[in-house]
């Protein structure tokens, strides 16, 4: 068995490869960006293409950075972005239409038609989810319907669905020459489409999207010791890899924060932030807007579940002061532009630009900078950026609490944003907790990893896992009471002004 295991982090802005070793300290990496495809107002997408060539990329200028050889990984595990949706042709492996990402609201007459037609409830009762434009299910519809040849080559059995996860190990084991389709419970759990409780695709939620379960890959638990680990023996690596883990994102952090137990939480801050809490092997519903989901499975065990809280922008968010105002020449920047002041300036900046997310599931909101007035500056506007990032956290971690009965000691962090002192700082204020960040940051890549790593007997059990988790940073609140009301009273404020903006059908 070699001494390192490899995990693929398929994200929302870039692809990497992290390569690490039993100690969970990373001793290689290599990253790539990729084109965030914007065809219209309220519409993402991302080039299949594009995001697999960029994971063969990736994986081989990792090996070649650190002078390894496929045969010293142990394993390989997949952590990507959750709820994209890609469709392609099995024979040829061609795609039918770009990926439609998680952020793309062109679904929300979808949505809105199935919680008008009385199905929400079967949704949230099943699927744990509600109807929203985040998920998978609605987006496998629009290209049924809307994409030439699609839905008759689904019946056939040609055309295949997956999400990012599916994508990249489809082409991984082959592509069109015996590529594995399948997913990991935690992704499927993103699609509306499963059953939280059997664990499989269910026909009365593929029927209320009319989706021919022939696309469908197989679902599989997170980490597998036996059939479900494949290996990679074409492609950009020669030689047998296990790809013994698949997580969905989020669950992979939660995994790479080593959050095994029930009542342990973390927060990632990257293009979104996920606040995530183990509720163990009980499914709880969500009475405050947040989603019921797998939190991992880990071979023949019992499923773990967990809340979550999804927010759709808060990373891109700081893209969005770099790209579209030109403010900051890079996300680093914000920092030291949000130190120039002390305060917000009495500005709120609510980032709802596919709307908002948990708790609200408002697809009818949209951004809006209130509060504004002549004293206002760029520095204003900064801080407000990372205080947004912050407060929509708190609406996610009261809905929590009030959901599970659980009140956050700590919250342990993870993603880009936590190289940001000030925004963190910001968070353990306005959550008035202390917020604690690990040695190793990479959580999401880690996750994935280490559920490979457990596949194959790299790493024997969680215990081990919980051995290599070390503190990094601690913020500690320093604002009064009467601050943090103060500061929230304003956020909820503002939140009410950004709905009711578009007109949903």
């Amino acid at each position: 068995m070699g001494d390192f295991v490899a995990s693929i982090d398929q994200g929302a802005t870039s692809t990497r490869c992290i390569i690490f070793d039993h100690d969970g300290a990373e001793i290689g990496r290599h990253q790539l960006e990729h084109e965030q495809i914007l065809p219209r107002a309220g519409w993402v997408e991302h080039d299949p293409f594009e995001l697999w060539n960029h994971t063969a990329a990736v994986l081989v200028s990792a090996l070649n950075t650190t002078k390894l050889q496929a045969s010293d990984l142990a394993a390989m595990g997949i952590a990507n972005q959750r709820e994209t949706t890609v469709v392609w042709n099995k024979n040829t492996g061609q795609p039918y239409h770009n990926a439609i990402v998680w952020q793309d609201t062109r679904t929300d007459y979808i949505a809105a038609a199935l919680e008008r037609d009385g199905h929400g409830e079967l949704i949230r009762r099943k699927a744990g989810l509600p109807p929203a434009t985040y998920f998978s299910g609605g987006k496998l519809q629009w290209i049924l319907d809307n994409v030439d040849g699609v839905r008759a080559d689904a019946e056939r059995g040609d055309a295949l669905f997956g999400t990012c996860d599916t994508w990249v190990l489809w082409n991984l084991t082959g592509g069109p020459r015996g590529g594995v389709h399948l997913t990991d419970v935690t992704n499927a759990s993103r699609t509306m489409l499963m059953n939280l409780e059997t664990l499989d695709w269910d026909d009365e939620l593929l029927a209320l999207f009319s989706i021919p379960r022939e696309m469908l890959p197989r679902i599989t638990p997170s980490s597998s010791r036996r059939r479900h680990a494949v290996t990679v023996s074409t492609g950009p690596v020669r030689g047998e890899v296990p790809i013994a883990g698949i997580l969905g994102d989020q669950q992979s952090a939660m995994v790479g924060q080593v959050c095994l137990s029930a009542g342990e939480a973390k927060n990632t801050y990257g293009t979104g932030n996920f606040l995530l809490l183990n509720t163990g092997e009980q499914i709880v519903r969500s009475d405050n807007g947040l989603l019921t989901t797998v939190c991992y499975q880990f071979g023949d065990a019992k499923p773990v579940y967990a809340l979550e809280g999804s927010i759709a922008v808060t990373g891109s968010a700081v893209q969005w002061l770099r790209d579209q105002l030109g403010i900051i020449s890079g996300a680093t920047q914000v920092e030291s532009l949000a130190r120039q002041v002390t305060d917000n300036g009495g500005m709120y900046f609510v980032p709802a630009f596919s709307g908002l997310f948990a708790p609200y599931w408002r697809s009818d909101a949209r951004g809006a900078i209130v509060g504004l007035s002549r004293f206002n500056t760029n520095a204003h506007l900064a801080r407000a950026t990372l205080e947004a990032i912050c407060y929509q956290s708190r609406d996610v971690a009261e809905a929590m609490e009030a959901d599970s009965g659980v009140h956050l000691g700590v919250l342990k962090v993870d993603g880009g944003i936590t190289a940001n002192d000030l925004c963190m700082q910001i968070q353990a204020d306005v959550l008035g907790v202390d917020v604690v960040k690990p040695v190793v940051a990479e959580t999401t890549a880690l996750g994935a990893a280490y559920a490979a790593g457990l596949g194959v007997g790299f790493w024997k059990s969680p215990d081990d896992l919980r051995a290599n988790w070390q503190e990094h940073k601690r913020w500690t609140p320093t604002w009064s009471q009467d601050q943090r009301a103060e500061g929230y009273a304003g956020w909820r404020k503002a939140v009410q002004r950004t709905l009711d903006w578009v007109e949903l059908p």
